[in-house]
């Protein structure tokens, strides 16, 4: 690269929220010598409220490790409310809008995190407005994920989400996606296969790599220990894995599932393992990111599940990298790009999503192979990430699109 271009990242989530393309992805473009300024909101989720330290201004500017992050306003809100939600997503749009129309130093390049559909929207008229190029990333299919997750259920607004989507890949320059499903899916609904690339997701790197050993209270201190780690709501369908537990009471008593984690349907998991007396089974509240890595390296064996659905057969759970990241063999119980991408790493064993006999088997399975080659399956899961999903080589990636996408616009910029 010649000269430094300007990037400007749109994200509604950026730290102190969780999310991996937040500083650790900026700060790497700047590695690679762009300019980088992120628009993003004041912090509010998961929970909705505003973090410690944070109140609501009109502009907010930090130079952290040499990206500018300015915050604009934003309705915090992140609960079943559809107006709450609505809203948040609403004003974020509007107010990056004023800010990168009115106020920020035009960019050569827009970046824009989907979720949510909005923020392409801003993006989008930016283009318009200011003849900025936008790389669009798709993390989630609307309105595919709106049906699947049960946030949207009117199929008139299903259908107006739908539209609004076909306008915008139409209206962007180039469009990155998580998986070959992804891409897939949007070939068929008319986007050309030239204006999209598959660059899958990395982990949270400094959470997995850089942890301390310890001893974690509630951990089963023996056993052969299954750990699932994340977010346990409809879309995982735990209560498929306690089916998995309860089988596994009888022929491999040895096996202790360990559940890591929040979300709506704890409770309701919880009822179940106390009326059927599931032993094997212990909960454990969700944790920090950068304390998960400690716990991932204590199982023996990292679960991976998604109820089976059209829509999750095409994505790969992030928590997918964060294991192979781990060096743990995996049992994946998500049908489709998520099983390919363990089968072609050589890293695990593969069961069907909401059977608890093919997820149980899948652990006895693991419980048959001697250590060595459980460790075996564990060493090629930590060399396939490095290889072809880690930090390194998703941004490297990145930083070759946005410099395409900026020659096509203006040749003598790069």
């Amino acid at each position: 690269m010649t000269s430094s271009n300007r990037i400007l990242l749109l994200t509604q989530w950026f730290d102190p929220e969780p999310t991996f393309k937040g500083l650790v992805f900026a700060r790497e473009l700047v590695l690679h010598g762009f300019e980088v300024e992120v628009v993003t909101g004041f912090p509010n989720y998961p929970s909705g409220r505003l973090y410690p330290g944070y109140g609501i201004k009109l502009i907010q500017k930090d130079l952290i490790d040499g990206v500018l992050v300015t915050r604009v306003p934003i309705y915090p809100s992140h609960n079943q409310s559809v107006v709450g939600r609505i809203l948040n997503y609403v004003s974020f749009a509007i107010s990056s809008l004023f800010y990168c129309l009115f106020i920020a130093k035009k960019a050569d390049v827009i970046y824009a995190y989907h979720p949510p559909l909005t923020t392409g929207i801003t993006a989008a008229l930016l283009k318009s407005f200011r003849r900025t190029p936008v790389v669009y990333d798709i993390q989630d299919l609307w309105p595919d994920t709106l049906h699947a997750t049960g946030m949207f259920s009117n199929d008139l607004a299903l259908s107006l989400v739908s539209s609004a989507c076909d306008w915008l890949y139409k209206c962007v320059d180039h469009i990155v996606v998580l998986s070959p499903g992804f891409r897939r899916v949007l070939i068929e609904r008319g986007v050309p296969s030239s204006k999209i690339d598959v660059i899958y997701n990395w982990c949270s790197e400094d959470a997995i790599f850089n942890f301390k050993p310890a001893t974690h209270a509630g951990f089963p201190a023996d056993g052969f220990r299954v750990l699932f780690a994340g977010n346990m709501g409809k879309a995982q369908a735990i209560s498929a894995v306690l089916g998995a537990a309860e089988i596994l009471m009888t022929e491999a008593p040895s096996v202790k599932f360990v559940l890591l984690g929040g979300g709506v349907e704890v409770k309701q998991l919880k009822q179940i393992v106390q009326s059927k007396r599931l032993v094997n089974v212990c909960f454990l509240p969700a944790v920090p990111m950068r304390l998960v890595g400690g716990y991932l390296r204590l199982a023996d064996s990292l679960l991976v599940h998604l109820k089976r659905d059209p829509l999750f057969s095409i994505t790969i759970p992030s928590k997918t990298q964060a294991y192979m990241a781990a060096g743990k063999p995996i049992v994946m119980a998500v049908d489709g790009d998520a099983a390919n991408l363990i089968r072609e790493a050589k890293c695990g064993i593969l069961a069907q999503s909401e059977n608890p006999r093919s997820i149980a088997d899948a652990v006895k399975d693991l419980i048959y192979l001697t250590v060595e080659q459980r460790e075996e399956l564990a060493s090629h899961g930590r060399a396939f990430y490095m290889k072809r999903l880690s930090l390194r080589k998703g941004v490297g990636s990145f930083a070759q699109v946005f410099k395409a996408t900026i020659a096509r616009e203006n040749p003598n910029a790069v």
